[in-house]
């Protein structure tokens, strides 16, 4: 792309060739808004070869200029990246200017996928903890050249190399680093207006950098994508732009540790920006020690492999956060004591069981007992969907630790998972003095509803809608 930080107005613009040798692009104003900066002798053609180059070449066949010595965010069969070259994302789908993400060689003869964002870069591919060596990479050549060709394989002077999926096949391809920061490589059948993903850099979305962006986490569901959240007690900083991330609505008092709280994120972890590392402190400790230093925003506690001694991050910075349910360990947000933050902030897009206060009140137990004759179940359900407005609450009070509701759901879930097919799980859970007055199958729906709602990861959870859908559902098989 020609000058896509500051593109030229769609119309009355023009690409000129002139008899300098020199390729402009005007804007409407007729004022030069981009140039290769050539000069020739002899005559010079603008040609586009079959290979996707667009080549400036003079009467005697020398090359002037050339764009695969200039490529934008993508890399095409034959055409080679190089010390001298970078592929760097769009901003979005929508707006092509420069981005935050770039594939490089580093000064370590390395190819590199690097977040440059507003504040902070880091490389995030391939993991930054690997040490130079690792990977089957080699920081000896430094030539520092990679190519792709047309039967889909990818080779690097660092020794990195990759086969696409249909590897093989003569097709059109193309590498493009997408603004979302992930490299892809694109296959597209002859006569297909489609393009296919046959090779990524990244399985999972959320480990590249700066996704979501600070003060926030990026959570994955394979059925709807990633999705990025604000902290409790932050809001989003740039409304529709999650890449300037999430702001305090608080202020931390750095003198009087009495104020100063905080809010346990299970399962969340943010990458980098590390004030210091503890072994083998107790969770106290790892508080104290981030309420002494006003920089820290937060600190993460985790134990690493099958080690019984714990670890403490303090962290200076929240960045490169991300729910993973399979992570053992849970950070800890700094916030004022005085903060009242709503249940469906503290959840919103997190579903990681954040406690609102260690003291919470006890819920009381909904039970259904036998009545009129009329559809007692049925009033039941209703009655639940109307209030499951308030769920959000109500599954954060249930998913907190030391909390006897945790308990409960667990056992719950237990009884259903361990049913033998023999006897009813409901059986073993309903309350006796029914003396089963009561529509088995339907109240075992009911439960699996509610066990639902309660799931640990929030996009797991069905929403308003489709709880009321499955409440009618069991109406209508009366």
């Amino acid at each position: 792309m020609a000058n896509r930080d500051f593109p030229v107005n769609g119309k009355r613009s023009e690409l000129l060739l002139l008899e300098s040798g020199n390729l402009i692009l005007t804007d409407a104003g007729e004022a030069t808004a981009w140039s290769t900066d050539t000069i020739s002798r002899y005559p010079a053609e603008l040609r586009l070869h079959d290979t996707g180059n667009l080549v400036l070449q003079n009467i005697e066949g020398d090359v002037i200029w050339q764009s695969f010595d200039s490529p934008t965010d993508t890399l095409l069969p034959s055409q080679p990246l190089t010390k001298y070259t970078e592929l760097v994302a769009s901003r979005s789908h929508t707006n092509f200017s420069s981005g935050f993400y770039k594939l490089i060689f580093d000064d370590k003869n390395l190819l590199r996928l690097l977040y440059e964002g507003p504040e902070v870069s880091s490389v995030y591919w391939p993991y930054p903890w690997y040490k130079d060596w690792e990977g089957g990479r080699s920081p000896y050549n430094s030539s520092r050249i990679a190519s792709l060709d047309s039967l889909g394989k990818f080779t690097s002077s660092d020794h990195f190399s990759f086969l696409s999926s249909d590897w093989g096949v003569s097709l059109q391809r193309r590498l493009t680093l997408d603004s979302d920061g992930n490299a892809r490589l694109y296959s597209r059948e002859e006569g297909s207006a489609r393009w296919a993903v046959s090779w990524q850099a990244k399985s999972q979305v959320c480990e590249i950098h700066g996704i979501c962006g600070p003060n926030s986490t990026c959570s994955y569901n394979p059925l709807s994508g990633s999705k990025c959240s604000c902290l409790p007690g932050y809001k989003m900083k740039k409304t529709g732009d999650w890449s300037y991330g999430c702001e305090p609505k608080f202020n931390l008092s750095c003198s009087n540790h009495a104020e100063i709280g905080f809010i346990q994120l299970k399962h969340v972890e943010f990458y980098g920006h590390d004030g210091n590392f503890y072994s083998n402190v107790s969770l106290e400790t790892c508080k104290k020690l981030c309420l002494e230093s006003c920089n820290c925003q937060g600190f993460q506690y985790r134990h690493i492999g099958d080690t019984i001694v714990p670890y403490c991050y303090p962290k200076m910075l929240l960045s490169n956060g991300q729910y993973t349910p399979s992570f053992g360990g849970d950070f800890y947000i700094k916030v004022p004591k005085t903060s009242l933050f709503s249940g469906n902030e503290e959840a919103s897009g997190l579903g990681l069981g954040i406690c609102p206060s260690d003291h919470a009140k006890p819920l009381s137990l909904f039970r259904v007992y036998a009545g009129s004759p009329e559809n007692g179940t049925l009033k039941f359900m209703l009655l639940f969907a109307y209030g499951v407005g308030g769920v959000e609450i109500i599954v954060i009070l249930l998913a907190c630790g030391e909390i006897e509701h945790e308990r409960l759901v667990t056992l719950v879930r237990d009884k259903k998972n361990k049913a033998n097919g023999v006897t009813s799980w409901i059986e073993e859970i309903i309350d006796p003095t029914l003396e089963g007055k009561y529509d088995q199958a339907k109240m075992e729906a009911l439960i699996s509803l509610a066990l639902q709602c309660v799931e640990e990861d929030k996009d797991a959870r069905p929403t308003m809608s489709r709880v009321v859908e499955m409440l009618l559902h069991l109406e209508n098989d009366n």
